[in-house]
């Protein structure tokens, strides 16, 4: 038998976030980030330098290499786009990093779109409709879902973990977007064929090629399970796609086996070095403020949850949901391993919102305006320190924080930050000035404070972050210490990310310090020296000059000059 569904609604409370509203939020979290910056230390960064050796023909299609080491982050998909982007978008037109980040915004777009249809049609399901009353007034089923898909899309927005790993052109934004794809495509098999399948087998793929087969693997045995004992319609449809999921899961499993892509994932699945506290803290932060709400809805559906026919709309995202956090347990890096779990978590949260009482949501407006309405002010009072010097302490920690950095003043940004700011007034405003009966009330705030400070940052605070984030200050002393046509230049103990930079913004084609050759520089990171006698003898080079990141006292890089040929 069935227990009771928790969700109250009223017509009324399942009316719709207006369209253009919502269309515009994305907008305004989806542009800013990607627009206008430098690749940013160290995955960004990382990541491009592998896909320009790819777009310049440096390197193998299938075993992509930069400075003769292979990608640290396991995966072939993110490079291949970044290089195909690269290739197809003339260098007038835009410059090589702005077009390899074309795709991940189309990505990022992809992710969000995925979870809003994924989460409306399992609000459609029979076991998340709210309670009919007796005479009517009940939410009607449609209306119901697209509330609940518009509280989805503003929890995952808010998260505070999304902001800037889903700007970032890496294979986690990837992972992510492929794990919204299979998300979106279990969800909807009751209704569709095509698109589900379009998307099952692009997410499959695309996962696998991202670099997280076992995920893949995970989420595909899972689904199965659940179409297996949740059939959304008492016919044999859900088992032929489960059947449909065994084959894809499988096929996905093969061709990451066939290019070495599991080898690479269960290397680096070690756990030595894990902090308990630091994952407990990632968890509390990352994933605030969907993961409160959706702790909330395990305990208020918990009826549902452990009844004897499973409910799809609680499992799915409660599956993708443990699957991430198990993964951020067990995998480096635990932030990215969690990425991939915040449009499930973002659901949970959504299925919350029928269930809150009137002062509970009261205690998240309040929370959430004074939060971001000081870390708004924060950013426009620093903002303002630093281009007139008043007040004098913000801009004195500027100073300090990155020395050598001279701001720059922009009237773009400043109107969109102008803007932005207005809009999250007049939303202040429009939130307290009434009481609004619509579910999605409650996220709206959490969900526009987030976009806003991330707006704000990558406007008003966009040349101090591209100076402390970037390779570009380093770079350019090198090259001014380097001089006019260095020639060749040799490397030792350089990270991925600081050969990408090097190799771009100052235009220098390093080799491996292995080979014997008669490079007259030497570059090698501060961590490498001495080097050992076999890769580089000391007595042969002479120091020119050190340098370092403005931002990072503890990073720096040392300049030789041969000054005796090799043996």
């Amino acid at each position: 038998m069935n227990s009771p569904t928790p969700a109250i609604v009223t017509q009324k409370a399942a009316r719709p976030l207006p369209r253009w509203a919502l269309l515009l939020l994305c907008l305004a979290y989806v542009v800013p980030g990607f627009v206008g910056r430098g690749p940013w230390k160290n995955a960004d960064v990382a990541a491009f330098g592998y896909m320009m050796e790819l777009a310049n023909g440096h390197t193998a299609w299938l075993r992509p290499q930069l400075g003769g080491m292979p990608p640290e982050t396991d995966g072939l998909l993110p490079y291949w786009l970044g290089a195909w982007a690269i290739q197809m978008t003339p260098g007038w037109l835009m410059a090589p990093e702005m077009a390899a980040r074309l795709p991940f915004m189309a990505l990022l777009v992809l992710t969000l779109a995925a979870t809003w249809y994924g989460v409306y049609y399992l609000a459609r399901s029979p076991g998340a409709q709210p309670v009919a009353f007796a005479f009517g007034g009940e939410a009607n089923p449609s209306d119901y879902a697209r509330a609940i898909a518009d509280g989805a899309l503003l929890a995952l927005i808010a998260c505070l973990g999304l902001a800037q790993l889903s700007h970032e052109a890496t294979g986690y934004l990837a992972q992510l977007a492929c794990a919204a794809l299979i998300f979106f495509a279990v969800a909807t098999l009751p209704y569709h064929t095509v698109a589900p399948a379009v998307a099952l087998v692009a997410g499959m793929v695309g996962l696998t090629l991202a670099g997280a087969p076992t995920i893949a693997a995970l989420l595909g045995a899972g689904s199965v399970a659940l179409v297996v004992l949740a059939p959304a319609a008492p016919s044999d449809r859900h088992l032929r796609w489960a059947v449909a999921l065994v084959v894809v899961t499988v096929l996905a499993a093969v061709l990451a086996w066939q290019l070495d892509l599991w080898r690479w994932r269960l290397i680096n699945t070690a756990i030595e070095g894990k902090e308990f506290r630091s994952l407990l803290r990632l968890l509390l932060w990352f994933g605030w403020p969907a993961w409160p709400m959706a702790t909330w809805t395990l305990w208020r559906w918990r009826k549902q949850l452990f009844n004897r026919q499973p409910h799809r709309h609680l499992w799915l995202p409660l599956w993708f949901s443990l699957v991430s956090v198990g993964a951020t347990f067990t995998t480096q890096p635990a932030d990215r391993a969690l990425l991939v779990g915040l449009p499930a978590i973002a659901t949970l949260a959504a299925f919350a919102l029928p269930t809150f009482r009137r002062s509970m949501a009261a205690l998240i407006d309040w929370f959430t305006l004074l939060f971001f309405s000081v870390s708004a002010l924060a950013i426009w009072v620093i903002w303002f320190a630093m281009q007139t010097g008043v007040p004098a302490q913000p801009a004195a920690n500027v100073a300090k924080l990155a020395p050598g950095f001279t701001p720059t003043f922009s009237w773009l940004a400043l109107v969109v930050a102008l803007g932005a700011s207005a809009a999250w007034c007049r939303l202040v405003w429009w939130r307290a000035a009434r009481n609004r009966a619509a579910i999605w009330k409650s996220l709206v705030l959490p969900a526009s404070g987030a976009a806003l400070c991330w707006l704000l940052l990558t406007t008003l605070w966009l040349p101090l972050l591209d100076y402390a984030r970037s390779y570009v200050p380093q770079a350019r002393k090198l090259s001014a210490a380097l001089g006019p046509n260095p020639g060749c230049v040799q490397m030792l103990g350089l990270s991925r990310a600081q050969m990408a930079a090097l190799q771009y913004h100052a235009q220098l084609r390093l080799q491996p310090a292995t080979q014997v050759t008669n490079c007259p520089w030497l570059v090698v990171d501060n961590g490498a020296w001495p080097a050992p006698l076999d890769l580089v003898k000391p007595a042969h080079w002479t120091r020119e000059a050190t340098i370092g990141r403005p931002t990072d006292k503890n990073e720096f890089i040392l300049l030789f000059r041969r000054t005796a040929t090799p043996d």
